[in-house]
């Protein structure tokens, strides 16, 4: 299924022109599929809020009975068509989508990220050819101003080894110098990690490597607070407005988007219990946001900002058009009251 939406993207890529644009339209594309399940979502929670004077009738009546309060539920919700459950469908299919895009996002961060790479040992002088997007130097590195425009050992020693050994042809590696003894069987797994340190000692002295690497001078040991120092890179790769982003409109959306669970008595402890939890998920969501952001590459990231993005106004348009049909409805039959 990853090789399946990393066949898209290099599709709609070829289309777009631009990596970027390519991710979202392809955003675009997955939300629109999934909009009839949002749609079904927001009915449903409506559904179970306005059964909620019911729910605490039935609680009231039966809160110290659990299991016969349970049954009265169920049939509650059975008698007025309701699934409590169904506001959690567009999350479960949501999230295997992210980690799906995460997977191809990743595999193809590790393959441009070699084949750039590839492009230095071809041409050691000049910066490889990177793809940008706005603000964003390099798509396949983290939007970040503390990280360069090319990747460093750590990166690349993830890599897998089937990736080096696809990009990096004979070819290639023939124009290395030969006191090197780099071939494509020396990037085998068992191998990789003594030729990846063979190769950047090499990478480290070409003037490409070196310049994309630089700091910037008077700014590269910038102390903070006096305890400790960041480095700023004369050629970052972004300004960290996407993770930034990306957080910010998780918890957008996560204040937007109410429960689907029902209503306890407000002095219960399942009450308390639903509310403590709410509050954790509120903050958790947008912090685990800004980190696997932050250290994913910026593909990754714009996606889950446009995904966000798009799900705010498709939550603003649903929820106005079931206003204006509750709306319409509740006129309606004011109106057959009247001519009664």
């Amino acid at each position: 299924m990853t090789a399946f939406f990393e066949n898209i993207l290099l599709w709609l890529n070829q289309l777009m022109g631009n990596y970027g644009w390519a991710v979202v339209l392809f955003t675009l594309l997955v939300r629109l599929v999934l909009m009839p399940f949002d749609y079904k979502s927001r009915v449903s929670m409506r559904k179970t809020a306005a059964l909620q004077p019911k729910i605490a009738a039935l609680q009231a009546k039966y809160g110290k009975d659990q299991e016969k309060l349970n049954r009265k539920m169920s049939e509650l919700y059975k008698q007025e068509k309701v699934s409590p459950l169904s506001g959690c469908l567009p999350m479960l299919l949501s999230y295997p989508i992210l980690i799906l895009m995460f997977n191809a996002m990743r595999n193809m961060a590790n393959e441009q990220m070699v084949r750039q790479v590839a492009q230095i040992l071809q041409n050691p002088d000049t910066i490889p050819e990177l793809t940008g997007w706005l603000w964003i130097k390099n798509l396949w590195m983290p939007d970040s101003p503390f990280c360069g425009v090319l990747p460093d050992m750590n990166m690349l020693r993830v890599v897998p080894a089937e990736i080096w050994q696809r990009v990096l042809t004979s070819d290639i590696l023939s124009a290395l110098p030969a006191e090197l003894g780099l071939t494509v069987e020396s990037f085998a797994r068992e191998n990789l990690n003594a030729s990846l340190q063979t190769l950047f000692g090499y990478l480290a002295s070409t003037n490409a490597y070196v310049q994309a690497s630089a700091a910037v001078p008077g700014w590269g040991n910038l102390p903070v607070l006096g305890l400790t120092t960041i480095t700023v890179f004369q050629h970052y790769n972004g300004l960290l407005l996407l993770p930034v982003l990306s957080a910010l409109s998780q918890l957008i959306m996560t204040k937007l988007t109410p429960t689907s669970q029902p209503a306890a008595a407000p002095d219960s402890p399942q009450a308390q219990s639903a509310q403590s939890t709410g509050k954790f998920m509120t903050y958790f969501f947008p912090i685990f946001t800004l980190w696997i952001c932050i250290t994913s590459n910026g593909a990754f990231a714009l996606y889950w900002f446009a995904s966000n993005l798009i799900m705010m106004a498709q939550t603003f348009f649903i929820n106005r058009y079931l206003d204006s049909k509750q709306k319409n409805a509740a006129e309606a039959t004011s109106a057959e009251g009247k001519v009664i």
